[in-house]
């Protein structure tokens, strides 16, 4: 199946946060660190920004979070 990459300006507008928001929640662990797809091109795998979205909705503390998003990127070094 293949996964869809999405480019920060979709991520910012799913997340309805803003960039420096954003980059702050990767700093402390609370969204997946971006995945390079160019020379000078960053973007997100959809399924990881659709299971951090579905774990804010139904209320997750920060730390179930950041559980989650050590999960999500360990699972992408387990895909070959």
């Amino acid at each position: 199946m293949p996964r869809t990459i999405l480019r920060l300006p979709a991520v910012l507008r799913e997340r309805a946060r803003s960039r420096s928001a954003h980059y702050l929640d990767i700093q402390q662990g609370l969204f997946t660190a971006p995945v390079p797809i160019g020379a000078r091109a960053v973007g997100w795998p959809a399924d990881e920004l659709a299971a951090l979205n579905a774990a804010r909705i139904a209320g997750k503390t920060e730390d179930e979070i950041r559980a989650l998003v050590a999960k999500l990127q360990a699972a992408r070094k387990a895909v070959v």
